[in-house]
């Protein structure tokens, strides 16, 4: 963003990218302190935490491995279960639940539900329309910057939808 303010009033976590906060020399364990001091967890925080991080990563035998020898995947188990441990009252996540493997997807997917049952705001940047439909209320659609769509998530999914056929009918008659 060029310009505008927000105002940030409790504690936000967020998967990005994967690897963000993470450094590869680093082994999975000292990632996650690194990546909790980050997300403003105390030592004594991510102690207490870590056993529930590495069982959600199903990363055990790995954790002591420097992460530069993780797979893409890998890295994204650790930072989600990172981020989903740090009692946020807003997760912020970006397209990370295209990486994995299915039984995780649905985990990580039965997880956020968890969250928002909780009453914590979830902010979820997808194309994955079905993820969209069943873990969203309100969704906004965006196409190249400017708002297309606001409300339910299954009208707007519907929207765009159709101007997506509608857009493709066009390059066929063309």
């Amino acid at each position: 963003p060029t310009r505008g303010q927000v105002e940030v009033v409790g504690r936000i976590s967020g998967l990005l990218e994967l690897g963000t906060g993470f450094h590869p020399e680093l082994s999975g364990r000292d990632n996650i302190y690194l990546n909790g001091a980050l997300m403003g967890l105390s030592r004594a925080d991510v102690e207490r935490r870590l056993d529930e991080i590495v069982a959600f990563s199903e990363l055990e035998r790995f954790i002591d491995a420097q992460l530069k020898f993780y797979s893409s995947g890998m890295a994204m188990r650790l930072g989600f279960a990172i981020a989903v441990s740090v009692d946020a009252d807003i997760l912020l996540i970006d397209e990370v639940l295209a990486v994995g493997d299915q039984a995780f997807q649905s985990k990580c997917l039965d997880r956020i539900r968890q969250i928002i049952m909780q009453g914590v705001t979830i902010i979820l940047v997808s194309h994955d329309l079905g993820v969209v439909r069943d873990l969203c209320e309100r969704s906004l659609w965006l196409d190249r910057g400017r708002l297309q769509a606001d409300g339910d998530s299954g009208d707007v999914v519907d929207a765009y939808l159709t101007a997506v056929h509608a857009e493709e009918n066009v390059h066929q008659i063309i």
